[in-house]
C-alpha cells in the first residue's frame, strides 16, 4: 500500500496509508510522545479497507494485528517516554442490553507490557449517562430500564486514558520552569490564584500552577469539555460510518503539557479527522500523524492547515525539520 498521499509541512506531517508501513520509515527512538485512540474492535466500523483493524475477523485476531502496531510505537519511542492510549470496555455484543463487557483496557495494558513498556497509570474521563445513551441507544442505560426491571440497568462507561512509559531513562527532561500556566477543561481557576500564574519565584509558592496539577493528577478528569473536538461531519461517507468521534481536545492538551517539550515530535498512527496533530501544532509540537481513510485524511489536511495559519499568526518557537515518507 506504501504512502497514497502526504502533507508536510514545518510543523506536521500527515501521512494517507496503513501505519504498519508508514512508520517503519521514521528512525528509532524519533517519537517523544504518542496519544491515540485504537479503533475499538467489535463496537465501531471505521472503514471497509482489510487493513482496518476495526474489521479483525475476531478479538483474538485485532489484538494479534494492533501488537504490530505496539512494536512499532514501542521501537519510535524515547527511552523513558510515554505513549497514552484513549480506550473504553467494548460490549460484548451490539444488542444494547449491556449483558457483559470487554475488558479491552486491561488487554491494552497486557499487550503494552509484552513490548517494552511500563503500566503508569489510568485516568477515567467522565461521560455524562444521557448523553451516552442517546448516542449508543444501549437499553440497558434507558430509565424505562430501572422502572421495568433494574437488574438489566447499565453504567455509562467512562473513556479511559491508559499512560505507559517506555522502558529506559528519559535522556531529555520535561522541565516547566515557570510551572503550568493553561488549565485545559471546563472548571476555571479561583481567581485568587491568577496573580500566581507565570510565577517566576520558588515553583513550591506557585499556587497557580499547583491548582492545576492537582487537577491533572486526579485519576477522575470529571470537567473534560465532550463537545469541545475538531469538525468531523464532513469526514463522513456513504461507504460504512457508524461512528466519527474524535478525541476531546482538553484531554489531548493535558498530555502535551505533561508529557512534552515544545519542538518534540508527537506521533498519532490512527489520526483520524487530525485531533493530535492539530493539538500538537497548536501546542508549538511537530506533528505527526498517520490515517488509512481518505475522507478521514481529507478532513485532517483542512483541520491541520487551519492550526497552522492560527500559529503562524501567533510566532510560535522554531521546530525541527522533518523530511517526507518516501511513497
Amino acid at each position: 500500500m506504501g504512502v497514497l498521499d502526504q502533507t508536510v509541512t514545518d510543523k506536521y506531517a500527515l501521512h494517507l496509508g496503513d501505519c504498519l508501513e508508514v512508520l517503519p520509515a521514521y528512525p528509532d527512538g524519533s517519537v517523544h510522545l504518542s496519544i491515540y485512540s485504537p479503533p475499538f474492535a467489535g463496537l465501531y466500523q471505521y472503514s471497509s479497507s482489510e487493513r482496518d483493524l476495526s474489521n479483525s475477523r475476531s478479538y483474538d485476531e485485532f489484538l494479534e494485528h494492533y501488537g504490530y502496531v505496539v512494536a512499532e510505537i514501542a521501537r519510535l519511542t524515547m527511552p523513558g517516554r510515554i505513549t497514552a492510549v484513549h480506550c473504553m470496555d467494548i460490549p460484548k455484543s451490539n444488542s444494547g442490553r449491556g449483558d457483559a463487557l470487554l475488558d479491552f483496557p486491561g488487554d491494552i495494558i497486557r499487550l503494552h507490557e509484552r513490548h517494552g513498556f511500563g503500566y503508569a497509570g489510568r485516568y477515567s474521563v467522565w461521560k455524562e449517562p444521557l448523553t451516552v445513551r442517546n448516542r449508543t441507544l444501549m437499553k440497558s442505560l434507558a430509565h424505562r430500564t430501572i422502572v421495568d426491571d433494574s437488574s438489566r440497568c447499565s453504567v455509562a462507561s467512562a473513556d479511559y486514558l491508559l499512560i505507559f512509559r517506555r522502558h529506559g531513562d528519559n535522556p531529555v527532561p520535561i522541565a516547566h520552569p515557570v510551572g503550568l500556566t493553561e488549565y485545559a477543561g471546563e472548571r476555571k481557576p479561583p481567581a485568587e490564584l491568577l496573580r500566581y500564574r507565570g510565577w517566576e519565584g520558588k515553583q513550591t509558592e506557585n499556587r497557580y500552577s499547583h491548582w492545576i496539577w492537582r487537577q491533572y493528577a486526579s485519576a477522575f478528569w470529571d470537567d473534560v469539555r465532550l463537545d469541545r473536538v475538531l469538525p468531523y461531519r464532513e469526514a463522513r461517507d456513504e461507504e460504512d460510518e457508524k461512528h466519527v468521534h474524535p478525541l476531546q481536545l482538553d484531554v489531548i492538551d493535558r498530555c502535551l503539557v505533561l508529557w512534552s517539550n515544545p519542538g518534540e515530535r508527537v506521533l498519532t498512527p490512527f489520526a483520524g479527522v487530525g485531533s493530535e496533530v492539530y493539538a500538537a501544532v497548536r501546542a508549538g509540537r511537530f506533528g505527526v500523524g498517520v490515517e488509512l481513510k481518505p475522507s478521514y485524511y481529507r478532513q485532517a489536511v483542512k483541520n491541520l492547515a487551519a492550526a497552522a495559519a492560527d500559529v503562524d499568526r501567533e510566532q510560535p518557537p522554531a521546530l525541527f525539520e522533518v523530511g517526507e515518507v518516501a511513497p
